[in-house]
């Protein structure tokens, strides 16, 4: 339970350095929220986490043929995806156009890999 707690955390710090470089991707923290400005973050990073987990799997799967044929660039695309339906279901992230989304979503996937690394340790 606290590798999750500790994963949610880092992603939000991964959320709030992809807003300060890429542009197009825009987070509307709320003050007035149960745990402020950074309950927000967390809520953004909980959602990403919740749609990685149940719908990145099901578009892997059926975007296979295209990773193959790409070399695996095709995957920029499914995370690209996943980034654009976290911001469908939250009214407090916003992705503006496709290309910020593939950035996005590349950043998001190396600084969780990188998240990944850092709580996977014994």
């Amino acid at each position: 339970m606290f590798r999750f707690l500790a994963k949610v955390v880092l992603m939000a710090a991964v959320f709030w350095g992809v807003t300060q470089v890429v542009g197009g991707i825009t987070v509307l923290p709320n003050p007035q929220g149960p745990l402020g400005e950074p309950g927000t973050w967390l809520w953004i990073s909980l959602l990403f986490a919740l749609v990685n987990a149940v719908v990145g799997p099901v578009l892997r799967l059926l975007s296979l043929p295209f990773v193959l044929v790409t070399l695996g660039l095709f995957l920029l695309v499914v995370n690209a995806a996943l980034l654009g339906t976290t911001a469908v279901l939250s009214d407090r992230l916003q992705v503006d156009g496709v290309g910020a989304a593939v950035l996005g979503g590349l950043l998001l996937a190396v600084g969780g890999w990188i998240v990944d690394q850092l709580t996977e340790r014994r």
